[in-house]
């Protein structure tokens, strides 16, 4: 399950964006054209110079639109060619290069509203350099969100069924899991606080935080618990959410009491995502067989692949970490 709703969740995630990022780029100018000049400026002359180059506004919406398209199929092509997200740079491109053009529209719109030739537009250096800062950092986080989905167990995993630990040897146990449509969702909830961020950029809207805090609050929350990593080691479980493996949550191995395999479904426990129940917190994100752990008398369980291997681990680290087993030791 891992390997697939990962990658398709991937898919889903970077064709909404590339999707979202175009219909940005074309719909911020036609959207203010009525407060726009037939012309608009498009180049600045210097630092803070006055504007020294224009296009028509059919133009200015359509050609960055043409630019993000060539941009989006040259990573696609070179991630295919030289291996999926190698180094995190399709991520880190294809994030900056939308937030850089989707800025840079926003403040030429911004720049050009309300005058009546595209010689009287502002200058837009002050939003530049802040679009700058943003894409940089969005560069930066694409990175990081690539490798570690590329990033794979740092240390050999359990072969075979058996979880009989002989001395002197470490034992993994790593599965993964996500859910396409949450990281969908999360994708489109995002695109709509970037809209409204972008038209009040773009000074089309007065309060646009009311659209854009609540949307990308709920595209944060969405991200963060539509992916999962489940690692036993000997030090116990650890669950990581979101593409960046954070929030974290960790059992000591001598704290867990019990684990199993069980099967549940969303509407056993009450929906998708991370889900508090009768049967304690469950991580659904696709029905089927879930690892369950008690600690300290409550539940814990994660909807991911090979649960039963995980479960055998813990109990059996559980039984290693016994004060009967210590003092054999």
């Amino acid at each position: 399950m891992s390997g697939t709703n990962g990658t398709s969740g991937a898919v889903w995630g970077v064709g909404a964006w590339v999707v979202g990022i175009a219909a940005l780029l074309v719909a911020l100018p036609l959207a203010a054209s009525g407060r726009l000049p037939e012309r608009v400026a498009t180049h600045w002359g210097g630092f803070s110079g006055p504007p020294d180059g224009s296009m028509p506004l059919w133009a200015a919406a359509l050609f960055p639109a043409l630019i993000w398209v060539v941009l989006a199929l040259a990573v696609g092509i070179g991630a295919r060619w030289t291996g999926a997200a190698r180094g995190g740079w399709a991520a880190g491109a294809l994030l900056s290069g939308g937030v850089l053009l989707a800025g840079a529209q926003a403040s030429i719109v911004r720049a050009n509203l309300d005058h009546e030739d595209w010689r009287q537009a502002e200058s837009a250096t002050g939003w530049v350099v802040v679009v700058l800062v943003a894409a940089a950092s969005a560069a930066l986080g694409g990175v990081l969100v690539g490798r570690r989905r590329a990033a794979g167990p740092q240390e050999p995993a359990v072969d075979g069924p058996s979880m009989d630990i002989p001395s002197g040897e470490r034992l993994v146990w790593l599965s993964r899991a996500s859910n396409a449509w949450l990281q969908l969702i999360a994708a489109v909830a995002g695109l709509v606080a970037v809209a409204g961020g972008l038209a009040g950029l773009g000074g089309l809207m007065g309060s646009e935080w009311l659209l854009v805090a609540p949307f990308a609050l709920a595209s944060l929350l969405t991200l963060a618990f539509s992916s999962v990593r489940a690692r036993v080691t000997g030090q116990g479980l650890e669950v990581a959410f979101g593409p960046l493996g954070r929030p974290v949550r960790r059992w000591a191995a001598e704290d867990i009491e019990s684990a199993w395999v069980e099967e549940r479904t969303a509407a056993r426990v009450g929906g998708w995502g991370y889900r508090l129940s009768g049967l304690g917190t469950t991580v659904m994100l696709r029905g089927g067989e879930c690892l369950v752990v008690r600690s300290k008398g409550k539940d814990f369980a994660v909807s991911v692949d090979d649960a039963e291997r995980g479960a055998a681990l813990l109990n059996s680290l559980k039984s290693l970490n016994s004060p009967g087993a210590r003092r054999s030791g």
